[in-house]
């Protein structure tokens, strides 16, 4: 391997594709463990925080540092969150245009946003002082809630609704998608599934993000680049897939048919399997859990498809560990609390925003841009370059 020093630029690493077990820089926002299937945000369990806190005691605790101790700490922290969800009328007026173009998913949520930052003249994080970074940072994650459920009901030819501070961060997400009273059990479902994805290591979305901050580009510009890794249907689209691969089953006695055919077909078990985790996804147990609580036809189907998937795959693929990932009881929990499977990525941006800004704070505050190299495997250069035949006849 070719080691590389300030001095000797044309060095290369050799890195595995896709950089996988690759450190590029320091964080101390959180880390993955897959080999003991233990994830933290901080110094803390996440999924010990989702059982036990709040979305934005999680959302305080990756961009100031610390837990609320106290209700007064966390009112304060909430009560700057919620003003911040109302959105320019110039940014509200566009959005029906923007739903009209199809645009009530993640496309329209990252046009949304960029004119968000846009509408709030958001500088470069370069030359942001601390306190105005920080600002920009909460305001994007606290609109996009907003900004979802307003692209959602223009989409089906229903006014907005306009956010309620009062409401916490998920209650007021529900309530503004559906107009009602949000169901207290539904909220904290929705709640602590958006807790248990708000960040998880170096994915391809928050190393997007990071890398645009790196440059010292604006927040907002950071966080529409991660939108854009997100939507990718390796990375943010497995929910509904997930929910697409139970209907196809049926009901559990077809299960382990089905899954023989795919594997023989060589198609991927969607919901299955993790780039990290070799045995259980910590997220998956606890929304497996939390389903159970909520009860109901398809959370009990998707319990008893999960075990006979898993011995299946043991069965067929030994050398594999296959087991059920976040995706796959991601979508059994949003389905059971109402949510549209079309909002399911969308609604795990409302979450993973929060992780997002986070990142970017830290990484603007190192400014030291991310400036990877790349090994050229085209022809041998240089190569004369060959005259161009004027000839009008020539072919």
């Amino acid at each position: 391997m070719a080691t590389t020093t300030p001095d000797e630029p044309d060095q290369l690493i050799d890195v595995p594709a896709g950089l996988r077990g690759v450190a590029v820089t320091d964080t101390r926002l959180g880390d993955v463990r897959g080999a003991q299937g233990f994830f933290h945000y901080r110094q803390y369990s996440a999924t010990d925080l989702a059982r036990t806190r709040s979305l934005e005691d999680v959302w305080q605790l990756l961009l100031d540092g610390e837990l609320p101790t106290t209700a007064a700490e966390r009112d304060r922290f909430t009560a700057e969150i919620g003003p911040l969800r109302t959105v320019p009328d110039e940014v509200s007026d566009a959005v029906a245009g923007i739903a009209r173009h199809g645009g009530a998913g993640l496309g329209g949520l990252r046009t949304a946003l960029s004119l968000l930052a846009q509408a709030d003249d958001m500088p470069p994080l370069w030359d942001s002082p601390p306190q105005r970074r920080r600002r920009d940072l909460l305001r994007l994650a606290a609109a996009t809630p907003t900004l979802i459920a307003a692209l959602w009901r223009h989409s089906h030819g229903l006014e907005p609704i306009a956010p309620d501070p009062t409401l916490g961060h998920i209650a007021d997400y529900l309530h503004m998608l559906g107009g009602t009273p949000t169901d207290t059990r539904a909220a904290r479902a929705v709640e602590q599934y958006a807790m248990l994805t708000v960040d998880h290591g170096f994915n391809a979305s928050t190393f997007t993000a990071r890398v645009v901050a790196s440059t010292g580009a604006d927040a907002g510009s950071a966080v529409v680049a991660a939108l854009g890794a997100l939507s990718g249907p390796l990375h943010g689209g497995a929910p509904s897939r997930a929910l697409q691969l139970l209907e196809a089953i049926g009901e559990p006695s077809r299960a382990a048919a089905w899954v023989r055919a795919a594997i023989e077909r060589n198609e991927r078990i969607m919901g299955f399997g993790h780039a990290v985790y070799r045995g259980d996804d910590p997220r998956s147990l606890l929304l497996r859990h939390i389903a159970q609580d909520l009860g109901g036809d398809l959370a009990d189907f998707a319990i008893s498809v999960e075990a006979i998937i898993t011995a299946t795959l043991a069965e067929l693929r030994p050398d594999r560990h296959l087991y059920a990932n976040v995706e796959y009881y991601a979508g059994v929990v949003m389905a059971t609390c109402g949510i549209d499977r079309q909002l399911f990525t969308p609604t795990f941006a409302v979450g993973r925003t929060i992780g997002w800004t986070a990142n970017i704070a830290e990484q603007a505050a190192d400014r030291r841009i991310i400036r990877p190299a790349a090994r050229y495997t085209g022809p041998p250069p240089p190569q004369p370059v060959p005259e161009l035949n004027l000839d009008p006849e020539a072919r």
